[in-house]
C-alpha cells in the first residue's frame, strides 16, 4: 500500500455577533481538513493549524512530494522525514502544522487498516474522557450576569468545568493588546474581570472546575496580581497568563502562585515544550494537536511531560476533526486531564460530521469505537463551508 494523493480542503464560516479573548476579535471560525488517499482505496482525515491558505501551499508544494508513494504504515520515519527535511525553513509555525495535519491523517489510516479506533492502536488508558465546555468569550452588551447564564447552561448540560477568557484590559504591561486589532472591543477593567470571574464560580458552584485564560496577556507582576486576586474563586489553572515567549516570566508566575499554570498552545513541538517543562514555566502541558506536530510528536510531548510529573490537556479550539482526534489522544495518554470542548458557534465544528459527539449524563465523552478516527463527513457541510 502507498500513499496516492494528499488533498488538503480549507472551510471557513461566519461568526454573528464576533466574540473576542484577549488575543483578538473572532469574527470567522475555520478548518483545514487533510486528507491522506492511499492506491488501495483507504482515505485518511486530519486537520492542520490555522495558516489557511499558506499551510495548505506548504502541504501541496513541500511535504506532499515528500511523502507520495510511500507505505502509510511508515508513520514516525515519514513524520521524521518531513521534519528533516524542512529543518532549514520549518520546525515551527507553518510547516510544524502541515506536518500535524498528515501525520492525524497517517494515524486515521492505520486504524482502518488494522480495525482499532486510534486511541486503541495508541495504548489506550481508558474509554472516556471527561470534557469541560471552553467559553466564556467577552461579547459586546456581554453583562457578568449574562456569563453567569451561560455557566449555568453548560452546568446544567452535564459539564463538570468550565474555561472563560480574562485579560482584555486597557493596560496589561505589555505591548501586546497594543499590536492587535480592534483593541477596544469588549475592553474590560481588571476589577470587572474578577467580577465575571465571581459570578461564574458562583454559578458553577464550588465543586465544578473553573480554568480562566488570559491568552498571554499579561505582564508577570500583572499575572501574578491578578492570579492572587482570583484565588478566592478557587481557579483549577491559570492559562497563558504571559507572553509564549517569555518562558522565565511564566517561570515567575508558577513559583509565585498556588494555582497551577497552563500552556502554551502557541508554543509547538517537543524542543519547545521542554524548554516550557524543564524551566517550571507550566503545571499543565497545553498543546495542540494540529499545530505542534499531529499524535507522533504529541505522544512525545506527553511523555516528556509525564517523566516531569506534569499533566497534559491539549488545547483543541478548531474543526471537527480535530476536536474528535483531541479526544483520541486524550483517552490514550496516562497523564491526560480534559478534552477541551469549544462552546462558542462554529458551523465547521457544529456540522462537519455525520454523527456528532455526545456529552453523557456524567460530563464525559465516550470514544468512537468504528477504525480510525471513527468519524464519517458530511460532505454536503464541507461543500457549504469550503472556500474556493
Amino acid at each position: 500500500m502507498k500513499i496516492a494523493a494528499i488533498r488538503t480542503i480549507a472551510l471557513s464560516c461566519a461568526v454573528d455577533p464576533p466574540y473576542a479573548s484577549a488575543a483578538g476579535v473572532q469574527g470567522r471560525r475555520g478548518a483545514l481538513l487533510v486528507e491522506v488517499e492511499t492506491d488501495g482505496g483507504i482515505v485518511g482525515i486530519g486537520e492542520a493549524g490555522p495558516g489557511g491558505g499558506a499551510t495548505a501551499a506548504v502541504i501541496d508544494k513541500v511535504l506532499a512530494p515528500l511523502v507520495i508513494g510511500e507505505d502509510p504504515l511508515l508513520i514516525e520515519g515519514l513524520w521524521q522525514k518531513m521534519f528533516a527535511r524542512t529543518r532549514q525553513f520549518g520546525r515551527r509555525g507553518l510547516v510544524m502544522q502541515a506536518i500535524s495535519g498528515i501525520d492525524i491523517a497517517l494515524w486515521d489510516i492505520a486504524g482502518k487498516v488494522a480495525g482499532l479506533p486510534v486511541y486503541k492502536l495508541l495504548g489506550a488508558s481508558r474509554d472516556r474522557v471527561e470534557a469541560y465546555a471552553s467559553g466564556g468569550f467577552y461579547r459586546e452588551g456581554k453583562s457578568a450576569d449574562d456569563l453567569a447564564g451561560e455557566a449555568e447552561g453548560y452546568r446544567a448540560r452535564g459539564f463538570r468545568g468550565m474555561k472563560m477568557k480574562v485579560g482584555r484590559n486597557p493596560s496589561t504591561q505589555t505591548h501586546l493588546r497594543e499590536l492587535l486589532g480592534q483593541r477596544a472591543f469588549c475592553e474590560v477593567d481588571p476589577e470587572e474581570d474578577l467580577t465575571r470571574v465571581a459570578a461564574v464560580r458562583t454559578a458553577l458552584g464550588r465543586k465544578a472546575k473553573l480554568m480562566v485564560d488570559a491568552n498571554c496577556a499579561w505582564s508577570p507582576a500583572i499575572a501574578i496580581q491578578m492570579g492572587r486576586a482570583m484565588e478566592p474563586y478557587d481557579i483549577y489553572w491559570l492559562e497563558e497568563p504571559v507572553a509564549t515567549d517569555d518562558i522565565e516570566g511564566s517561570a515567575e508566575v508558577a513559583r509565585a502562585l498556588a494555582t497551577p499554570i497552563a500552556g502554551y498552545e502557541t508554543e509547538l513541538g517537543l524542543y519547545g515544550f521542554r524548554e516550557l517543562i524543564g524551566r517550571g514555566a507550566v503545571d499543565i502541558v497545553q498543546f495542540d494537536l494540529a499545530w505542534s506536530g499531529g499524535f507522533s510528536e504529541g505522544r512525545r510531548i506527553a511523555a516528556y511531560a509525564q517523566a516531569h510529573h506534569k499533566m497534559v490537556a491539549p488545547h483543541a479550539f478548531a474543526g471537527a476533526v480535530l476536536l474528535v482526534a483531541s479526544l483520541h489522544f486524550a483517552a490514550a495518554m496516562p497523564n491526560s486531564l480534559a478534552l477541551e470542548w469549544d462552546q462558542n458557534p462554529n458551523a465547521v465544528r457544529e456540522e462537519l460530521l455525520q454523527e456528532a459527539l455526545r456529552l453523557e449524563p456524567d460530563g464525559t465523552v465516550k470514544l468512537p469505537e468504528r477504525p480510525g478516527l471513527g468519524i464519517a463527513l458530511d460532505r454536503a457541510a464541507v461543500e457549504r463551508y469550503r472556500v474556493a
